[in-house]
């Protein structure tokens, strides 16, 4: 049986440093052009790709991609992969969709960007409405730049400073959501470097799913607005407590405190998130990623309470005025005729009711082969599934807040693992072990998965570590 994280020996630790040795020469072998196109990367780029984020997978250096169509990428060495990261939800459409591409080309045929509206934008705000339930909505160019945009409308409207998170979440670059309870203190979440800035000052840092710590933190009434994801994804994914988003909502809503959901990832849960699946109630709703095909964009929405609290400091209109006060968000590039263009056509062709119904079914698929696997080998490991995405986590069950994930993650067998799912050509986010279906996914692509993992457990078997 796999040792747990508490039990664990130096032994076993030993020998999963050996395979992943191991697993790493074999990667090099594999990928020569992508190590000599990393080493010339080195030469030019800050952390050796055009972003600092690509220097994180367990090859010991990224791959580099040649074409990638629906689930599946081909790197320069000829490998092909199918593909489960889906750029950590960015690719959620497939790669290279028809209907996105479509329009994609039209649009630049057109123009790309004029800091003027299109006629797209009209059908696309009217589906926003219409699929989330919030009534009125502005485009950035990331979900950082919606969830930046949402909390300082918080702050603007309540006159409060502080940001309440909870610990180990993830929104983008947000500054105020770099944080995690250490020790009983607010510190910086998962190796983020100190950057001078005091995060105690900015925010308010409680445990997922702790009813009692949230209304303990709210009562101070300093508190702008609450950050969260409907269920966490980023630090593995940790599934929301029974009542606790009615308690969320109650005690905002007591407190003055603006809720803010980032459906940024969620958004898996089908055509109108976790939030419309399930009737939650937020005062300002952010997506981004998936929304507009793998081109860069971001939304939020907000309640008409939001809007008239928002329009009585900043009016829509003043014909008299040249410009009215600018709200401190945004930029010239938001809500751009490109991405507008693929934002209404993966609304209105590719993340449909259809194609979430077949995505949804083949993570259905995946969880359930790995938890075959799982259970067939008595392993304390688990999987969850939201939606059209699921994890497998080197733990007995899912955990209830971060703390439970700093306890007992696996970091060192994460990271095996992904070594050796580069070298049988299945790719997922190199974060975590999370899978994340497409309209383009195959029932055969998810059983390859479910054969490599099975191979992974032998593996780790014949190394003596079961």
């Amino acid at each position: 049986m796999i040792v747990t994280a508490a039990a664990r020996t130096d032994s076993h630790a030993a020998t999963i440093d050996t395979l992943l040795d191991r697993e790493q020469e074999r990667f090099l072998r594999l990928h020569p052009r992508s190590a000599q196109d990393w080493e010339a990367g080195k030469q030019h780029f800050l952390y050796g790709g055009p972003s600092h984020w690509m220097r994180r997978w367990a090859g010991g250096f990224p791959v580099y991609a040649a074409e990638a169509k629906g689930a599946h990428i081909r790197d320069v060495d000829g490998n092909d992969y199918v593909d489960f990261a889906l750029g950590d939800t960015g690719g959620m459409c497939g790669h290279a969709p028809e209907a996105v591409t479509r329009a994609a080309v039209r649009q630049l045929q057109n123009g790309t960007t004029m800091m003027l509206p299109t006629e797209d934008s009209l059908w696309v705000g009217a589906e926003l409405t219409r699929r989330f339930g919030m009534p009125y909505w502005t485009l950035t160019t990331s979900a950082t730049d919606a969830n930046r945009g949402a909390i300082r409308i918080a702050r603007m409207i309540t006159g409060r400073p502080k940001v309440l998170v909870f610990s180990g979440c993830y929104h983008g670059g947000v500054e105020e959501a770099h944080v995690e309870i250490r020790d009983g203190r607010v510190g910086l979440r998962n190796m983020i470097h100190p950057n001078g800035v005091d995060h105690s000052t900015v925010s308010r840092v409680v445990e997922f799913n702790d009813v009692a710590a949230l209304e303990q933190a709210l009562s101070a009434g300093d508190v702008a607005c609450v950050l969260t994801e409907p269920l966490m994804t980023n630090f593995g994914m940790i599934p929301v407590a029974d009542g606790f988003h009615e308690a969320l909502r109650e005690i905002t809503r007591r407190t003055g405190t603006v809720l803010i959901i980032d459906e940024t990832h969620t958004i898996s849960s089908g055509p109108g998130g976790y939030t419309s699946q399930h009737g939650l109630e937020p005062d300002i709703l952010v997506a981004g990623k998936a929304i507009a095909g793998g081109i860069p964009a971001g939304v939020f929405g907000v309640s008409q309470e939001i809007a008239e609290r928002l329009w009585a400091i900043v009016p829509m209109v003043n014909p008299r005025v040249r410009q009215s006060a600018h709200l401190g968000i945004g930029g010239t590039l938001a809500g751009n005729a490109l991405t507008v263009a693929t934002m209404r056509a993966v609304l209105e062709e590719v993340l449909t009711p259809a194609n979430f119904e077949r995505m949804i079914a083949n993570a259905t698929r995946l969880a359930d082969g790995a938890r075959g696997i799982i259970e067939a080998r008595k392993l304390p490991w688990h999987v969850t599934q939201i939606g059209a995405r699921a994890e497998i986590m080197f733990m007995p069950k899912p955990p209830r807040n971060g703390a439970d994930v700093i306890a007992g993650r696996r970091g060192d067998l994460e990271t095996l693992l992904h070594a050796y799912y580069m070298n049988e050509g299945i790719l997922v986010t190199p974060f975590h072990t999370m899978f994340l279906m497409c309209p383009a996914t195959t029932a055969a692509q998810v059983d390859r998965h479910t054969e490599v993992f099975g191979r992974f457990v032998d593996l780790l078997a014949d190394a003596g570590v079961s």
